[in-house]
Order: structure tokens, then sequence, then C-alpha cells
């Protein structure tokens, strides 16, 4: 891709995520997140309905007249945006590879962080640390993180979820809002979930393909890993061997959902051919 494409497409992407982030996220993300406490703002005079657990007792005593002390919350956060650019977010059977929404659901959370003023980072991962990106503030930090997303290459085509985690761990020595987006059609990630989980709040996007779910009556069909280039004959006409493919797909869902549950993380699954906002209005509104 050139640069004069490329450029169109970070600029297609920040208007569409821009309006989703203005018009929508930005207050349900600053109600779902919060800040790491409350600090002292300033006194004032007593009003109705204030809280009198609130009243500043040497004030009032000084000046014969009711002050209480006012508290904001201490709000500057971090996001961290952990993508999985492994081979096998780039299969799509519909309009939309599963790459591109990631990048949608990114670059709409990168948007609203920078709302409410917030630091946005990157890890991009396969089965190593391909591109890690510390966290800063503003519109071109922004916009650099969505070209990442965009154009980058990665080095391997495998997944290791574990391996990111440590990572994320290794280097976000403070509390971070993460949201690690991937198909999670991996295991072997429950033991770094939990430690991770136990600084972080961490919420896993699951993108996912129709085609994924279950394995259509075809005939003989080639197929080919995307992680591992292995590429098989399967008859796709055998029951049997359709019954297996979904079992084990099944077994990874189960898996992601038990490992989330477990670590205290939240999770959203939305499949390609639908609507991402609804999914995560409705997780905001969950919190």
């Amino acid at each position: 891709m050139d640069t004069k494409d490329l450029l169109k497409k970070v600029r297609k992407i920040e208007i569409k995520t821009r309006r989703l982030s203005d018009h929508i996220f930005s207050g349900e993300y600053h109600t779902s997140f919060k800040g790491r406490g409350m600090t002292f703002s300033e006194v004032r005079q007593y009003q109705y309905g204030d809280d009198i657990r609130a009243i500043d007792w040497n004030v009032t005593a000084r000046y014969n007249e009711a002050h209480v002390k006012v508290f904001e919350e201490e709000r500057e956060l971090t996001m961290m945006l952990m993508v999985d650019i492994s081979g096998s977010e780039g299969f799509g059977s519909t309009k939309a590879f599963k790459k591109d929404i990631i990048t949608e659901i990114s670059a709409t959370m990168a948007f609203s962080a920078t709302q409410n003023n917030d630091k946005i980072g990157l890890i991009l991962f396969s089965d190593q640390i391909e591109l890690y990106i510390p966290p800063k503030k503003g519109r071109s930090h922004v916009l650099r993180i969505i070209r990442e997303l965009i154009e980058f290459e990665p080095k391997s085509q495998k997944t290791d979820l574990a391996q990111a985690l440590k990572f994320l761990s290794s280097t976000q020595k403070k509390k971070a809002i993460v949201f690690l987006m991937s198909d999670f059609m991996v295991s072997d990630y429950e033991h770094t979930l939990k430690i991770a989980g136990k600084k972080h709040d961490i919420t896993g996007i699951r993108v996912y393909d129709p085609r994924e779910e279950k394995m259509p009556n075809l005939g003989m069909v080639e197929m080919t890993d995307a992680e591992t280039g292995e590429t098989i004959l399967v008859d796709t006409s055998s029951k049997a061997v359709r019954m297996g493919y979904e079992k084990h797909y099944q077994e990874q869902l189960n898996y992601f959902k038990d490992t989330f549950r477990k670590s205290g993380s939240g999770v959203v699954n939305t499949r390609v051919d639908e609507s991402y906002v609804t999914k995560l209005l409705g997780y905001f509104k969950s919190r």
C-alpha cells in the first residue's frame, strides 16, 4: 500500500470511529472506567443537599459557618490496546476481515480515551511481540496507532497469548485499562491472564467469522492453516469431520469464557457481520 492510499484509509477510519467515540463511546467509557481515586479540590460553603460527612469542622469553626471539602476523581488513566496480528486474523468470509473490525474497534477505543485525556499504548503480537508503542496522549499519536494497525506486517503468523500477557505485566507497572483483541483460537494462557488481571482492568474482545462457527458441507476441500501454512484435503461432506470441527471450536470458546471469568476480566464477543457498536455499548452499560 503506497503512502497516499494508506493516508486515505487512515482518514476514512478516523472519520467513522471518531464520530462513534464523540457521540456514543466517550461518555460510556468515562463512566465504565474509573480513575485511581479521589483527590482534594477545595473547601466551599455548605449548600443544601451536601453530604454532612464532607463538612470540614476546622474551617467551619474558624468562620462560624458550615464549609465542606470537595473532592474530584483523579481521572488520568492509561489504555493499552493488545492486538493479535497472527495469520488467522486475516480471515474473512463476508465483506470484512477480522483484522479490519479489530482496527475499527481499536480506533474507537483510542479516540474515546483521547476524549477523556487518557494515554493510549499499543502492543501488536503474534507468537512474539511484533511492535510496542508506549502510552502517550493526542490525536497524532492515535493516528500513528491506526497506521500501524493497517499496514504492519508481522514476522510470524502464529499466536501466543501468554507471551503477550507476560510482556504487558513486565512493561506496565501501574494499573491500565487493557483491551485484548483476538479470535482466541488458542489455549494455555490461563496462568498469565490471572497474574495480569490482578493488576490491570482487562477486557477480552473476541472477533470471529460466521464460517468459523460451523463447517459447511462443500465436499472435498483443500484447506490451509493460516498460522502454520499447512495445507490438507478435508472431506467436509463427512458428518463426523464437521462434528469434530464444531467440537474443537466450542472447546476453544468455552476455554476463553471460563479463563476470563476466573481471572475477573470482562469479555465481549462480536462477529464480523454484527454491530460491534451494540456489543460494546451493552458491555459498558453492564459494568
